[in-house]
């Protein structure tokens, strides 16, 4: 694995060392391959994770969805992506911006975990 370069956001050194080798982002950023997939955030309920509208996640279906993770869910035929919290009552799905209301999950609702999103691919251009 290539290892990253550290960069302070300072001033920078012209004695600090650099990697001018190939990149792979897959060896760096995706555990298994057959299992990550990369999908488009749309909307703004996730702005408070850091996840804006049009931000690529790498989603990873082999990971097992704990509390607190950031995943991809199809709720009832919908999918979204939210923060999941596992609570003594129930299941929530978080939004990480006040002005997107938490999905409380019904008893009856067909939830399903379709993955668990590991990185966000944040566009600055």
């Amino acid at each position: 694995m290539v290892a990253p370069i550290a960069v302070a956001c300072g001033f920078p050194s012209p004695a600090q060392d650099y990697y001018d080798g190939p990149i792979d982002l897959t060896d760096m950023l995706v555990d298994d391959q057959a299992a990550t997939f990369i999908v488009r955030a749309s909307g703004h309920s996730m702005t408070g994770a850091g996840i804006s509208d049009g931000d690529e996640l790498l989603v990873d279906r082999s990971k097992r969805a704990q509390h607190g993770d950031i995943i991809v869910a199809v709720l009832d035929g919908e999918l979204t992506v939210k923060r999941l919290e596992v609570t003594r009552t129930g299941v929530v799905l978080r939004s990480e911006n006040t002005e997107h209301p938490d999905i409380v999950v019904a008893e009856l609702s067909d939830l399903q975990v379709w993955g668990v999103a590991t990185y966000c691919i944040h566009h600055l251009r």
